[in-house]
């Protein structure tokens, strides 16, 4: 993945679009998400790699979010428990989370 997005959720046009879906073509990734400015930038791709591919123009980040996911997340209730009283903010909890780890 690669691009940006406006603190608005807009999906901002990238470089190297050709050089992206000839990589995307070669690692059989079938289907591509591209900015909707870039549409006009399909022209410099050979047909032959347009037809391997489904290529998905979008313009807003609630779009990628429906073709990228499996499925839409939903959202967490927060519980109604006992106010943190440590200081250190957030609810009480009767057990404390486990450390995340990097890898």
């Amino acid at each position: 993945m690669t691009g940006e997005i406006t603190l608005r959720g807009q999906v901002l046009p990238i470089g190297g679009l050709k050089e992206k879906l000839l990589a995307a073509h070669r690692g059989n990734i079938r289907v591509v998400i591209i900015p909707k400015e870039n549409e006009r930038d399909l022209k410099e791709i050979p047909d032959n790699i347009k037809a391997d591919l489904v290529i998905k123009p979008v313009k807003w980040i609630d779009e990628v979010l429906q073709i990228a996911l499996q499925y839409m997340p939903t959202p967490v209730v927060e519980s109604k428990g006992e106010p943190d009283k440590s200081g250190k903010g957030g609810k009480g909890r009767e057990k404390a989370k486990k450390p995340i780890s990097a890898h």
